[in-house]
């Protein structure tokens, strides 16, 4: 949050946690996770019912692709649903390119990062087997 009499935005007076884990939370993030539950999800839950502040992948149960990832990808095989049912809507043809050209960014971001196998792609017309 900015400063209300200066320009800076900084975060000097936050402080994060030392213990970043606490047992007891392990559990809970294995159960919640198995449920079918995203990780964003998880976090919420445990933020709002449990006060923790952070957690980060403990537990080794995340999804092998990314959340953020996977929504976009949802998003685009969504509008790609509705294109096939209305050809002439040219304001979804639009945005479509738009999530996509995302999706290509996104992914290049996690194939230098690691998180993604360098031979992954995004190809449309597999993608509705990733989402379902």
């Amino acid at each position: 949050m900015g400063r209300l009499h200066s320009k800076g935005k900084g975060i000097s007076a936050s402080a994060i946690p030392y213990s970043r884990q606490p047992p007891s939370v392990v559990d809970q993030i294995c159960k919640l996770a198995k449920k079918g539950a995203t990780p964003s999800q998880i976090g919420v839950i445990l933020r709002d019912s449990h006060g923790v502040a952070q957690v980060k992948v403990v537990t080794g149960l995340a999804p092998d692709l990314p959340e953020d990832l996977y929504m976009l990808i949802k998003k685009a095989v969504a509008v790609r649903k509705h294109l096939e049912r209305n050809r002439k809507d040219k304001d979804s043809k639009f945005r479509l390119i738009l999530i996509e050209s995302r999706i290509h960014r996104l992914a290049r971001y996690y194939k230098t990062v690691g998180v993604l196998p360098p031979t992954w792609k995004y190809e449309s017309s597999t993608a509705s087997t990733i989402v379902s």
